[in-house]
């Protein structure tokens, strides 16, 4: 079992502020923005190569730490291992934009987020129906 801690989820609640504090005083860009609905907002930011941090801004969440972001390979087997060591999986695996993930609890109730990203594919015309595949 593979893991790579890669971001941190936090909810904030002043976005701008946060940005502010996190670009100017702490030395991150923002790598992305979007809203996935009408009430929040996310930004995603990164330092260097190193791991990103994710704000929120949604009033249904409460401010603070929500999540630590785990890249997997596999996540499936990654839960059937964690399984076994009796880790609660409180989010079964969905997909999402990059592949699929699940949640699981830490000891201390901390969220972390299992990410399996999909993989790129070597060949574009592999999943072209036969007809349309060039030989």
């Amino acid at each position: 079992m593979k893991l790579e801690v890669k971001y941190s989820t936090m909810i904030v609640k002043d976005m701008e502020q946060s940005i502010e504090f996190y670009r100017d005083i702490m030395g991150f860009e923002v790598e992305s923005q979007y809203r996935p609905n009408d009430d929040a907002v996310i930004t995603l930011m990164k330092q260097g190569d190193g791991a990103m941090i994710e704000l929120i801004q949604d009033s249904f969440y409460n401010v603070g730490l929500y999540s630590i972001g785990i890249d997997v390979d596999d996540l499936d087997q990654t839960l059937a291992e964690l399984q076994e060591k009796h880790v609660r999986i409180t989010m079964k695996p969905v997909k999402t934009s990059v592949g699929k993930m699940a949640f699981v609890k830490d000891p201390n109730g901390v969220n972390l987020a299992l990410i399996q990203h999909d993989k790129p594919q070597t060949n574009p015309e592999e999943n072209l129906p036969e007809k349309e595949a060039t030989k």
